[in-house]
């Protein structure tokens, strides 16, 4: 999505009125992204750099796909689960070919995509590929109109593509009513694998009734929706924001294979401080988000690297059952209290500080976080490998956050409590919400 065709676009049927009598048909089970997709994804960092005269470095070419794949493989990315090397917009040719085919641009991807996607997957990796439902992509190529996604869907299959993300610029909001459910069934007819990634509900404003994301998560397997992100922690603010804000909307809607996205991490950029870069890393995990960088690792840092290459993150990322944190406690003081329940009883929690004044030194304990009474924790720092163990629900405890920064916890029971505690899968908001012991 690129906000600037967004804002001219009409935001005209309300998602779920628009599918009720197609509802039957629509289920993806594809069994696919059943824990949140990780990997690299083009767009943040690169754009639409189509130069490769002034800058083959950096140009949008198979040469820089090429070499991503290299840097997943070779430098212990794909071993933790980066495993998507994701092109976006500004691939293909400016026409389609002689049969109405897409074709990718000659100069810049000589050897085509299926090329590509055998060199990555000789590599133990994934290639996901854009496309935009309408008569332009964002930047100007040529998208898929309804008569097109047939066709469009069986090219990407015989390329050997493994996730599809679909854009929605320069078409209405009856075209996208119609084209993103059209576009799961011919995915799924080619019989290849494929994930789904739809821009939907971003160009519908996000929220009900406009977006219906019951029947969402039965057409797509993650989703953008809000703006995209920049390379900046006012950018990243106004997305944790606004997810934050209409998280009794969001939280319930993701689960295994139908994730919310809220865009790319920037880690490793140039518009994020070392804090705000493991803050970033941490909130998108809280939310069980699509780990997905843009940057560029040949040339990233040792400490965005170290950020990225968390591996008890990356586990926290990855649990199972899928359910996404939200916040729970927001202070006058400016700090913020995340929490995610995880499989086996564990849960994450993040310490956020909004501050810009120095470190905070934040008390609290967990029955104020509404953990059950009577249960005993060995609690992890997740950045800094710290233990504390035998943590009872009522013992106050500290935590000194930095501005703009986090402390993240991983919690583990080592002791339950005595009587059976309330589990509930997705819990509404009259409820409230709490760590879930299974």
């Amino acid at each position: 999505m690129r906000a600037a065709v967004l804002s001219g676009l009409a935001l005209a049927l309300p998602l779920g009125l628009a599918l009720l009598l197609a509802l039957p048909a629509l289920a993806l089970e594809n069994g696919l992204a059943l824990t949140p997709p990780m990997g690299w994804l083009a767009w943040e960092r690169f754009r639409c750099n189509v130069d490769c005269r002034a800058d083959p470095r950096n140009c949008i070419s198979e040469t820089l796909f090429f070499e991503m794949a290299d840097r997943l493989a070779e430098d212990g990315w794909r071993e933790l689960g980066y495993k998507y090397i994701n092109i976006d917009d500004c691939w293909s040719a400016k026409q389609r070919d002689a049969a109405g085919r897409l074709v990718s641009d000659p100069e810049r991807f000589p050897r085509g995509i299926k090329a590509l996607a055998d060199y990555v997957h000789a590599r133990g990796l994934k290639l996901g590929i854009y496309g935009d439902l309408g008569t332009l992509t964002c930047g100007g190529y040529p998208g898929t109109t309804l008569d097109r996604v047939e066709q469009d869907a069986q090219t990407f299959a015989e390329w050997g593509v493994d996730m599809l993300k679909l854009d929605g610029c320069y078409s209405s909001g009856e075209e996208q009513a119609k084209g993103y459910p059209e576009m799961a069934r011919a995915l799924n007819a080619t019989g290849r694998p494929i994930v789904y990634s739809c821009s939907w509900p971003a160009y519908q404003g996000g929220l009900p009734p406009k977006v219906n994301y019951t029947i969402l998560a039965e057409v797509c397997n993650l989703w953008r929706n809000y703006d995209d992100i920049q390379d900046s922690w006012d950018s990243v603010l106004s997305i944790l924001d606004w997810f934050s804000e209409h998280q009794d909307v969001l939280q319930p809607a993701a689960g295994p294979g139908h994730w919310n996205d809220p865009d790319m991490l920037i880690i490793g950029n140039f518009g994020l401080s070392y804090e705000q870069s493991r803050s970033q890393m941490a909130l998108w995990t809280v939310m069980a988000a699509p780990l997905l960088m843009s940057t560029d690792l040949r040339t990233i840092s040792p400490s965005a690297k170290e950020i990225l290459q968390n591996r008890l993150m990356i586990q926290i990322n990855q649990d199972p059952l899928g359910i996404q944190g939200r916040r729970i406690v927001k202070e006058k003081s400016h700090i913020e209290v995340f929490l995610r329940p995880l499989s086996q009883g564990a849960s994450a929690l993040v310490f956020f500080s909004r501050r810009t004044d120095m470190p905070f030194l934040y008390n609290t304990s967990l029955a104020k976080l509404h953990f059950p009474e009577d249960a005993v924790y060995e609690v992890q720092d997740v950045y800094s490998g710290k233990i504390i163990s035998g943590l009872k629900t009522g013992d106050s405890f500290s935590v000194v956050i930095n501005p703009s920064g986090v402390v993240m916890w991983y919690l583990y029971p080592t002791a339950l409590p005595a009587q059976p505690w309330h589990v509930v899968r997705k819990q509404a908001p009259s409820e409230g919400f709490h760590p879930v012991l299974l």
